[in-house]
């Protein structure tokens, strides 16, 4: 390609669905479930990416409809050697990614207003409900 321009159509693609531990694995999900994580976003990963010091590239794109985008990913260098030297492979990275992503800033402002709201009086279910006789 051109200069400084990267040929994105060659780095290798992380799917949120990879790494999701709702999903089985003929569903689409790479790792295994105690290591994965819970619905995942293509944002989220690529926070996780950028802070393992990855280069990496969001696209939008629906393969699953609930979960839309993709990452693609540059595991290595040119000359052949990884950018992050503990992470040498995409199943690497992809575990990784599944253990940071529980802990990422947005989605643990998303668990403490979950519990807050969980925390509040629900309404309860009163009567018998079924059928009535006549």
């Amino acid at each position: 390609m051109d200069g400084g321009t990267p040929n994105f159509k060659t780095w290798n693609i992380i799917y949120p669905v990879y790494i999701n531990s709702k999903k089985t694995i003929a569903e689409g999900r790479r790792i295994s479930a105690t290591k994965a994580c819970e619905n995942p976003t293509a944002l989220e990963i690529g926070d996780c990416c950028g802070h393992l010091k990855i280069p990496f590239a969001i696209e939008a794109y629906p393969r699953d409809f609930m979960q839309v985008g993709r990452v693609r990913v540059l595991l290595k260098r040119p000359d052949g050697s990884p950018h992050n030297p503990l992470i040498t492979s995409k199943k690497q990275l992809m575990i990784r990614i599944a253990e940071l992503v529980p802990r990422h800033p947005g989605r643990v402002k998303k668990q403490e207003a979950a519990a807050s709201a969980s925390n509040a009086a629900a309404p309860s279910k009163s009567g018998k409900g079924g059928k009535k006789k006549r």
